[in-house]
């Protein structure tokens, strides 16, 4: 596949980007018909004896739109209006794979263009917005309601304060936004027991302490931090972890496989294995940065984002941190799709870096 993406036109990605986006949404459209239910999820299309998760493609194609459509000469991001239509190029698909597929993790994936829009000139508020509705719906889950609007109150009282001398408008947005959250706080609750599934239920209760379940939802995550905890500062040794050769650790290598590394390998091992991972997302942001047009700077930090949330939400949900949601790690993890989709994104992307160098001659 790489050899054939190095050989196209660099120019037929920023042609097609659009066609491409289209086919994608309408496979993920049918995905839901044609799947079988996979631990309650819709997302994987058999065909014989191989199966393919389109929502792992669906991260290229949005990619390629994005950057199609805020690559324009004539795009200048000024104002909230300017990301109302990327906002829905990673919408729609954001919905799709959550609702009709449920698949919760593959559609969390997407956030990560938010990071994308923020080094384009996209205000920080956006990003605190979306840390504040975080924070209030944990907040509301593992207290109440009423202890998430008091936290609302609090923060933006303070800003409100800040800003009373200084921008009229500004205080009259955040008294608004305040009613905003206020109605969030409420509604997060009916969101948790009526929309999310029993066993997403299940694992943010572990995970926030609200429920003890070892042998069950915890468990996962329990012998993962035994696996790790095991391996101490250099590890057991390769193959000589029992956690993961005795198959204690489920899903070990594939969402879990990180695990494995810090049984086998320790401490130094599993921060190895980190420096690594931001060696090359720190290269990806090289290569992004010495692009000479927008749609491939867009497109290279697009990956480079992709990469960087899939590696903390993986690292983040094997220790603990976060909920259990079946992300893997990017070209550790074992699984088909996985593989491809990395693999696309990566592969255009160094094909949009060497369209660089023909730009000069």
């Amino acid at each position: 596949m790489g050899s054939i993406i190095l050989l196209i036109d660099y120019k037929t990605f920023d042609i097609l980007a659009y066609i491409f986006y289209a086919l994608m949404i309408l496979l993920l459209l049918i995905t839901p018909i044609l799947a079988h239910n996979i631990k309650g999820s819709y997302s994987w299309i058999t065909i014989g004896p191989v199966s393919l998760q389109p929502a792992e493609f669906a991260k290229c194609f949005t990619a390629l739109a994005i950057a199609k459509y805020m690559g324009r000469y004539e795009y200048h991001l000024r104002n909230w209006r300017d990301l109302l239509i990327p906002f829905v190029i990673i919408g729609v698909p954001m919905v799709i794979i959550m609702f009709l597929q449920r698949e919760t993790g593959s559609a969390l994936v997407f956030a990560a263009f938010l990071l994308v829009f923020y080094r384009q000139g996209m205000t920080g508020w956006v990003l605190l917005a979306g840390l504040l509705a975080a924070i209030t719906f944990v907040v509301a889950i593992r207290f109440s309601t009423w202890y998430a609007i008091g936290l609302c109150f609090i923060v933006f009282a303070i800003l409100i304060w800040r800003t009373w001398k200084q921008n009229r408008y500004a205080r009259w947005w955040l008294i608004i936004a305040f009613i905003l959250y206020a109605g969030f706080s409420a509604g997060c609750n009916f969101v948790f027991k009526k929309v999310l599934q029993p066993h997403q239920q299940q694992r943010i209760e572990v995970l926030l302490g609200l429920k003890d379940d070892p042998s069950g939802a915890g468990y996962n995550v329990t012998q993962a931090k035994i696996a790790i905890g095991s391996g101490k500062f250099i590890g057991k040794g390769y193959l000589r972890g029992t956690q993961s050769q005795l198959g204690y650790v489920p899903e070990q290598d594939t969402d879990f496989i990180f695990c494995t590394v810090g049984e086998e390998w320790g401490f130094l091992g599993s921060a190895g294995l980190l420096i690594l991972y931001l060696i090359f997302i720190l290269r990806l942001i090289a290569i992004a940065e010495r692009q000479r047009d927008n749609f491939s700077l867009i497109y290279c930090y697009s990956v480079a984002s992709i990469f960087l949330v899939h590696l903390t939400i993986n690292i983040g949900m094997v220790l603990g941190l976060l909920p259990v949601i079946g992300i893997p790690l990017p070209f550790f993890s074992y699984g088909g799709s996985s593989m491809w989709g990395f693999s696309l994104l990566l592969f255009i992307l160094l094909r949009l870096d060497a369209a660089r160098v023909e730009k000069l001659h």
